[in-house]
């Protein structure tokens, strides 16, 4: 059985699929097994990925579809069919460095009995540029949140162990919503577990303009219960005390997006909630105007 599924959801994107198939196709190490979740395309991606899955014999290729339920729900599909030790989500716009299977099997190997819910490694943009910073020197091991409150920042490749994804529950899936944070569940296994470090290049990364780095405010005002679902959980389980005046301030511009400000009750800080309520609402104000400029420019770009 192979160690490694790479799972990566998609969505109209066949024309950035090619980068990653390639960066599979030249890994040193073919111990894996690449899942792609396609989360309701309209494009030609199932064509494209028929044909790849009839050609390749280097390493195994498995498709999924699903109805367009936004990335986190791909991940849920992605979690409750991935059955080899370890996984990693491959975005479709971003490669695997060559080596990266390889060093995943080797530092895997050193560390695995030690309980480790998996490993971290880091991101560059392809030209060498890490993103965001790297790891403190002598630093093995570390939780996510932990890295950021210490001070690291930019995306990292998370590998986790499977039987830990599918330890703690999948992410909500609220009607007519389609975001809820990635680092959801993450936040969840950090209370429990630690990931050893893994410190090399594992993942060439591309931001494209229509991904959701670039349009969060949209994602914001039309996905509020998962936006609220997120700062709850940050405000149950804080990664650090001096973050918690921050997420009471945008759960309360949660609850406004949602037009339930009653859900306020429910914060697990309601004393801090409640005083945040004006800049809250303040908040919720601002979301939805740059909200509508975002949309506003992707419709002018789009003429």
């Amino acid at each position: 059985m192979v160690l490694l599924t790479v799972f990566t959801p998609t969505y109209n994107r066949a024309h950035t699929l090619p980068e990653a198939y390639c960066s599979l196709k030249a890994q040193t190490s073919k111990n894996f097994l690449w899942l792609i979740v396609d989360d309701g395309s309209t494009d030609r991606t199932a064509a494209l990925v028929s044909a790849w899955m009839q050609a390749e014999k280097a390493f195994a290729i498995r498709y999924l579809y699903r109805p367009n339920g936004g990335m986190h729900a791909a991940h849920n599909t992605a979690y409750a069919h991935i059955e080899t030790e370890l996984n990693l989500c491959l975005d479709s716009d971003d490669r695997l460095a060559k080596d990266a299977v390889e060093q995943i099997e080797k530092r895997w190997a050193q560390v695995k009995s030690k309980n480790y819910a998996g490993l971290i490694g880091l991101d560059d943009d392809g030209n060498g540029k890490l993103i965001g910073t790297g790891f403190p020197p002598g630093l093995t091991e570390t939780t996510l949140s932990g890295y950021y409150a210490g001070g690291g920042k930019g995306d990292k490749k998370l590998v986790y162990r499977t039987d830990i994804t599918r330890k703690y529950p999948p992410y909500p899936e609220f009607p007519n919503e389609k975001y809820v944070a990635l680092a959801a569940k993450y936040r969840l296994i950090d209370r429990d577990y630690k990931l050893a470090v893994l410190n090399r290049v594992l993942c060439h990364v591309t931001y494209l303009e229509d991904g959701s780095s670039h349009t969060m405010w949209k994602q914001y005002a039309k996905n509020p219960r998962g936006f609220l679902y997120w700062r709850q959980l940050c405000l149950t389980y804080p990664a650090a005390a001096t973050r918690t005046v921050l997420d009471s301030i945008h759960y309360d511009a949660a609850c406004f997006l949602a037009k339930e400000p009653a859900l306020m009750l429910r914060s697990p800080k309601k004393v801090l909630t409640m005083l945040c309520t004006p800049l809250g609402a303040g908040l919720s104000v601002l979301i939805r105007l740059m909200a509508a400029r975002t949309e506003r420019k992707a419709q002018k770009e789009a003429v």
